[in-house]
């Protein structure tokens, strides 16, 4: 007897088949959508320059800084290695672009050790050899311990979130209070790992942003000035660079070196400064400052925001070929103010003094340099930022702000790093060391920038400061840099109107308000003469036209400009009499721009104990007092700071929506399937 097999229904087949072509589809529709996903940090921009995978987005190539070690040289010899410090700089600029290209994370073994590495370690260690000959023939002596300097490494950027560590900023020009010490590690308690950023995928990332209104205050009371401080201020209008002044050049760093900063600067004041000017240049310029005593170089990188804009400089060096994209964005203000020393009198900068504050390398070099500052208009008396750029609320605009050194070593302008011949003042403000209080130069930019949008782990209209491909547009990385030009009489004003205490300069109204003719406060653009010897004023630009012999007499209507900082508003003036001659002419108008720089009471840049590449910035446990406009804490995206600020939900939800129908369906095909087994069981 034969046994037959027991065929199943059809309509039980018809829903098994049913079931796994839903399960099927399901499956691929979350296939995709993942796939696409991981795909949007892979993709070609507008410049043709692929991005970095999301593997390789927060890589980059850490080499060892030779400026730092030098020893002093001449300034022939300094001319030499300068080249070469140039064009190490160019060297691992070449081996960033070709990590990214390859598209491959770090650790990635022999391709990245073999394609990067090795031949980056071989053009660094000839640089050096070149650099330890120029140097034992100007010295005799070669420097050791420069050739261990050559060998680079590919490692992952330290990101994510903040972590729980905080301490509060120094309030002196250094940073005397405790840094926090969190982690800013790749997951766990230092907070999730970095994501692909940066219009051209090199940064900055979601991470590099925070809502300030959930930092919690951390600025600290500047030291109180003593007996014989210098409690003045000098202030010199040099506009906004409206003329556009743009160069990627360094002339402090890498003279006679086309490109030699690799990232673009706005130019104010002395206006022929290229890689090829010298002080003899300098001295021959124009200048966009008001007081035309003042041809000093005052030049800092521009800020972008990465909106898509394809810019002048979209496929020059410096520019987009080096990772740095989007609309430049010219600053609202440009605050520039020299400022007194709270326990000594200053002294006068030799002309043509170079100053560089901050690091364009602190993301690889560590914070032992670092001095960047970023906040929000309302809120710099509170929040200073070092590591992450503020996300500001709504009528609120972004600020960038410095201190620079304020101690010089009485003989040298400059030096073979380019910083040991000024220091900052101690946390109590002396200067150590033999050194000399000197005008501190302060500096406040303003911008209107759009609203960063962070979702899902992304940020879209990111703004961010220029620099060096390979510093992936992290904060902190944030510079100025300065020559000092002024004629020795308007040094002279300068000084003297710190050690009297005295607030002096662009947009200051005059102290006994009866105006001035043009005396020792010759207003830069004011065509009268003085015979008072009193030269170039300290009000420059803001005094009026009239003539007066030792501040007597004048033009009895002097128009005097003042007010906004392009002063549009006019005022009128009498001419001063006497040693009171040296004030502007009338008085400032009604809508006079803040000049009161928060800058010296700021945290400026790591102390020992500070680890290198930790930051100072606080955790988000609390927010300042805002305005009515203002969101609860911990918002991830406040109110947009500018029109045309895009909101993500709908986006968000046209970009999953593919998954979700996906886990649907494949729901279905379970539910179906399950159906169906036990329809077949009870039959």
């Amino acid at each position: 007897m034969t046994g037959g097999t027991r065929r199943r229904p059809r309509a039980a087949r018809r829903s098994t088949v049913a079931a796994i072509a839903l399960m099927v589809g399901g499956a691929g529709l979350i296939a995709v959508n993942t796939y696409a996903s991981a795909s949007e940090t892979n993709e070609t921009n507008q410049s043709g320059t692929t991005r970095l995978a999301a593997g390789a987005a927060g890589s980059t190539v850490d080499c060892p800084e030779v400026a730092d070690s030098l020893p002093e040289l001449s300034e022939k010899a300094l001319a030499g290695v300068s080249d070469e410090l140039a064009a190490m700089d160019t060297q691992v600029t070449d081996a960033y672009q070709r990590l990214t290209r390859m598209g491959t994370a770090p650790g990635a073994g022999e391709k990245v050790k073999g394609e990067v590495l090795d031949p980056l370690e071989k053009s660094r260690a000839e640089s050096i050899g070149r650099i330890t000959d120029s140097i034992g023939k100007s010295t005799g002596e070669r420097p050791s311990g420069l050739d261990d300097l050559a060998a680079c490494e590919v490692r992952t950027a330290p990101g994510g979130t903040t972590g729980n560590g905080s301490g509060d900023a120094g309030a002196d020009g250094k940073d005397s209070g405790d840094k926090g010490s969190g982690d800013q590690g790749t997951g766990g308690d230092g907070g999730t790992p970095p994501a692909a950023g940066g219009e051209n995928g090199n940064g900055p990332e979601a991470t590099d942003f925070v809502d300030i209104r959930t930092v919690r205050p951390n600025v600290n009371r500047a030291p109180e000035a003593r007996s014989g401080a210098s409690r003045g201020s000098f202030s010199v209008d040099c506009g906004v660079n409206e003329n556009k002044n743009y160069n990627t050049d360094n002339v402090i760093v890498a003279p006679g070196v086309t490109n030699g900063a690799h990232h673009t600067h706005d130019y104010v004041g002395n206006q022929d400064v290229n890689a090829f000017s010298n002080n003899d240049t300098f001295a021959a310029a124009g200048t966009s400052c008001d007081a035309k005593g003042d041809k000093s170089s005052y030049y800092w990188p521009v800020m972008r925001v990465q909106d898509g804009t394809q810019e002048f400089d979209q496929n020059n060096d410096g520019g987009g070929k080096e990772g740095n994209v989007g609309k430049i964005l010219t600053a609202k203000q440009a605050e520039i103010k020299y400022v007194g020393s709270p326990t000594s009198k200053v002294v006068g900068m030799p002309k043509f003094l170079r100053i560089i504050t901050g690091d364009a390398k602190a993301f690889t070099n560590g914070t032992a340099n670092a001095n960047a500052h970023f906040s929000c208009t309302g809120f710099e008396d509170k929040v200073q930022l070092t590591d992450r750029y503020p996300i500001c609320p709504k009528g609120s605009d972004v600020v960038r702000s410095f201190a620079f050194q304020s101690c010089w070593d009485g003989q040298n302008t400059d030096s073979a790093n380019h910083r040991s011949h000024v220091a900052f003042a101690d946390a109590n403000g002396n200067c150590a060391g033999g050194f000399k209080a000197i005008p501190q130069l302060t500096m406040r930019l303003v911008y209107s920038v759009p609203t960063p949008v962070i979702a899902n782990g992304q940020v879209k209209n990111a703004y961010a400061v220029d620099g060096f491909p390979e510093q992936l547009h992290k904060p902190i990385n944030d510079h100025d840099d300065f020559i000092s030009v002024m004629d020795q009489n308007l040094m002279n004003q300068v000084v003297d109107c710190l050690n009297k205490g005295r607030n002096c300069g662009a947009g200051t109204p005059p102290e006994n308000g009866n105006g001035a003719g043009k005396g020792d406060d010759d207003g830069g653009k004011g065509n009268g003469e003085s015979d008072d010897k009193g030269g170039q004023g300290d009000n420059d630009g803001k005094s009026g036209n009239g003539k007066g012999d030792t501040g007597n007499g004048g033009a009895t209507e002097a128009p005097a400009k003042g007010g906004t900082p392009n002063g549009q508003d006019e005022a009128k003036g009498s001419g001063g009499s006497g040693d009171e001659a040296v004030k502007s002419g009338g008085t400032a108008g009604a809508d006079a721009p803040r000049t009161e720089s928060t800058v010296a009471s700021e945290a400026q840049r790591a102390q020992s104990g500070a680890n290198p590449g930790t930051s100072a910035s606080p955790s988000a446990v609390s927010r300042p007092e805002g305005g009515e406009d203002q969101e609860p804490a911990g918002s991830v995206n406040p109110a947009p700071q500018a029109e045309g600020s895009q909101g993500s939900l709908a986006e968000t939800g046209s970009q999953l929506w593919p998954a979700a129908a996906g886990a649907l369906m494949l729901c279905a095909g379970l539910v179906v399937l399950l159906r169906s087994r036990r329809h077949t069981a009870r039959r």
